[in-house]
């Protein structure tokens, strides 16, 4: 599976169900913004490994929102920390999906550790997290997200990057649109 697959599922999850969105750094920013631009989509452009520390804070906050962040392998890398936490607060309304190209994918595709013998999986569960789903495919990772609303998604995806254009919005633009849709009572 390519993680432009893999977007499109989590975007199509992160609409149906109404949910907010946070994108980690990059392209992987760039390619769901290509793909499903919501205003309920928090674009992150610069904070590499901090996407799942920003949606289990913005989960924990508002429990009346499902909150899912997509975050890359070499982030989680950068901040391993966050699954210990998430897996200390355990909100079910927050959906961590991991997208393991092994790869840094927005710096050139130099490898990762999880190129290796790093596995995100195992780490995962090893910081105590009891929902914890590795998928390959498109269709595995379809089926995952239709039947969960919290945990952690490891999705095994093959490194590239698509061509997706630049996000033509301000930082302080993107921030001001997802304030105003994630300030709002949930339905």
């Amino acid at each position: 599976m390519k993680r432009i697959d893999a977007i499109n599922e989590i975007a199509a999850k992160a609409k149906e169900s109404g949910a907010l969105l946070i994108g980690n750094i990059g392209i992987p920013c760039k390619e769901l913004h290509h793909v499903c631009d919501m205003q309920a989509n928090f674009y992150m452009l610069g904070s590499m490994g901090l996407a799942s520390s920003i949606g289990l804070g913005l989960a924990l906050s508002r429990p009346d929102k499902k909150v899912i962040t997509m975050e890359g392998d070499g982030s989680i890398l950068m901040n391993m920390g966050t699954l210990a936490t998430i897996a200390s607060q355990e909100p079910d309304n927050y959906l961590l999906v991991i997208v393991d190209n092994g790869a840094y994918g927005s710096t050139g595709n130099q490898p990762t550790a999880t190129s290796k013998n790093t596995d995100l999986a195992a780490v995962a569960k090893g910081a105590g997290n009891k929902k914890v789903y590795v998928v390959g495919s498109p269709e595995d990772l379809r089926q995952t997200l239709k039947s969960t609303d919290s945990g952690i998604i490891v999705v095994k995806a093959e490194p590239g990057n698509t061509e997706a254009p630049v996000i033509e919005m301000t930082p302080e633009v993107i921030l001001k649109r997802f304030m105003d849709i994630s300030s709002q009572p949930s339905r």
